[in-house]
């Protein structure tokens, strides 16, 4: 299974809702808290080009935002 980080901040309600879906599907995953960690926060945004959480590095799929068909397709393909 590819790697995955899930870049977030404890107050996000979508990141939460982002965790929370991987770990139904039983996927395991980095959570990165981005309000702690200027380095990571700047690697999401170098990722991404976005400053707001959730993002999601699924085997190098970068996903803006708690996204469902992205994220299950992402998990598909890396698998």
């Amino acid at each position: 299974m590819a790697k995955i980080k899930v870049y977030s901040t404890p107050t996000c309600p979508y990141c939460v809702m982002a965790k929370n879906f991987l770990k139904q599907k039983k996927v395991e995953f980095e959570d990165v808290d981005v309000s702690k960690d200027r380095n990571a926060a700047m690697e999401m945004i170098d990722k991404s080009g976005q400053m707001g959480v959730p993002v999601l590095d699924i085997g190098g799929k970068v996903i803006i935002g708690f996204n469902t068909p992205e994220i299950e397709a992402a998990l598909k393909a890396k698998r």
